[in-house]
């Protein structure tokens, strides 16, 4: 027939042609199949209304979730101009122009796709929780204020809430234990299939503020003394329980507060003070230590005090200022079998502790951040050379550090060592567990990190953006081709080398 002679004629071509078509059929399905899917992400923001300031944080984390928790990273980090919240009482129409710069940066930041579904969460610590013991009203008009600002940015604005300090404390070591990877499994080159007990030991968070500070570990023994300090939590698939505690009046200001409260009672308005380096003077108004609620309980009847002015005035003595410190910590009674002060229940403490906030900032001043240089003799000596120094020996050598932070590194160092030895005591030996930080891969150490990584449980995980063709029919049509090229590259082989057979097939 024509087609027979046609086809024997061209089968070359035919065969050639044949070919370029399969090859062009799996290449088209290879790379429409293996494209790079578009970036499937989401976008949280986090503000830390601390009893100083505020700081914003952006972060990032994909939508389909790993174990059901968010794979958070920061991207975004800024510092709000001016106190914190609780210092807007008197001056709530200030906090629209307070929070814009930081919003608007947030606004630029994040795609304005994504803005719609962005949550802004603002968690506002012990600054705001002393304010709200002091006034109740007050606290709820500022929370009020701030909640109306950020609502007019095109955000999901989740609420304005004041956390608990067990909340603060359990939050920041979920931060450290994330940046520092503990929550990740291990695998073995002889097994490869981690079991669900195969997580690093976690570390233990040290967190330390203006109006408070917290403690939270794993202990080793699950069993409590006192509930009240556990804290349950689900992450990437494993259950963790902690214990936490939160110190209100504690923090490197209030307890600074409260030491002059406390000398106040021996003296008829001037203050000579150990922490304060000699030459160093300083004028305080009576209601600073009266209206708080820190120093308060131990100012004595007002008719004691006729002036209305105080003044302090440094002596820098190291060893004074310590025993002063040391007065702060109750450790007279202990309902438990162990306590930290105050008669809170602390268990004996346990592996690694990772200490920020003021904690790092105050070590770092005294450069005394990495672990080589820890130790509380390396501190104590350095603690007393400078406290020693005179106020004019220290404003000259560290002029570019502000006046009122400047002024009290000698009592804040001091503090520290006091707060972990007879406070959380840690000993000689324990103290080199303790690891000063403030970021660890670009992120910031906080609450915010490990309060947005909890929140993430939360919120739904999106379904992965799917290839275009289902597994099945890939791999059919990806056969089928194959067989398809492979079988013209035998007839195209057979036809070269036997011709004449195929020729008289067709005839």
């Amino acid at each position: 027939s024509e087609l027979k002679v046609f086809c024997s004629k061209n089968i070359l071509s035919i065969l050639g042609f044949s070919c370029i078509i399969a090859v062009i059929a799996l290449l088209a399905l290879g790379l429409t199949q293996n494209k790079a899917l578009p970036e499937n992400v989401k976008f949280g923001i986090v503000l830390d209304a601390g009893s100083s300031h505020t700081s914003l944080y952006i972060y990032r984390w994909p939508a389909e979730k790993e174990n059901d928790t968010g794979v958070v990273t920061q991207i975004e980090e800024c510092k709000l101009k001016g106190p914190g919240i609780s210092g807007f009482a008197k001056k709530l129409h200030e906090i629209n122009v307070y929070l814009t710069a930081c919003m608007e940066r947030a606004r630029k930041v994040i795609p304005s796709a994504q803005h719609p579904e962005t949550p802004v969460y603002l968690g506002a610590t012990a600054g705001m929780r002393l304010l709200r013991m002091e006034n109740q009203q007050m606290a709820d008009k500022i929370l009020d204020a701030v909640a109306n600002s950020i609502n007019k940015y095109p955000f999901d604005f989740q609420g304005a809430r004041i956390i608990s300090g067990q909340e603060e404390g359990a939050y920041g070591w979920i931060t450290v234990n994330y940046l520092l990877g503990k929550f990740t499994q291990k695998l073995s080159w002889f097994n490869l299939k981690p079991s669900k007990d195969d997580t690093q030991e976690t570390y233990g968070a040290l967190d330390l503020g203006g109006a408070s500070t917290q403690i939270t570990f794993v202990p080793q023994n699950e069993m409590t003394e006192s509930p009240n300090n556990n804290l349950y939590f689900r992450l990437y698939g494993k259950n963790y329980s902690v214990y936490t505690h939160s110190f209100l009046c504690y923090g490197k200001d209030q307890a600074l507060l409260q030491k002059l409260a406390l000398e106040l009672q021996s003296t008829s308005g001037i203050i000579y003070e150990p922490c304060f380096h000699s030459g160093y003077f300083r004028k305080m108004k009576m209601s600073v230590l009266n209206e708080g609620f820190c120093a308060r309980r131990h100012v004595l009847s007002p008719s004691h005090y006729p002036l209305f002015d105080i003044e302090v005035r440094g002596t820098g003595n190291f060893q004074q200022c310590q025993q002063g410190i040391i007065q702060l910590f109750n450790s007279s009674y202990c309902p438990y079998s162990s306590c930290s002060f105050n008669g809170v229940f602390l268990p004996p403490l346990h592996g690694q502790f990772g200490a920020f906030s003021a904690f790092y900032y105050v070590m770092e001043f005294l450069n005394l951040t990495s672990q080589e240089q820890i130790s509380t003799k390396k501190l104590t000596e350095k603690l007393e050379e400078f406290c020693a120094q005179s106020w004019k020996e220290v404003h000259m050598n560290f002029g570019d550090v502000k006046e009122v932070y400047l002024s009290e590194y000698c009592f804040s160092g001091t503090y520290i060592l006091a707060l972990l030895l007879n406070g959380y005591h840690f000993t000689d030996e324990s103290w080199k567990n303790i690891h000063f930080m403030n970021k660890i891969r670009s992120t910031s150490v906080g609450w915010t990190l490990g309060y947005m990584l909890n929140l993430t449980n939360k919120i739904p995980a999106e379904e992965p953006m799917s290839a275009p063709l289902s597994h099945s029919t890939y791999v059919f049509l990806m056969v089928l081709f194959s067989l398809i090229l492979v079988a013209v590259i035998i007839v195209g082989i057979l036809v070269f080398h036997k011709p004449s057979y195929f020729r008289k097939d067709m005839i």
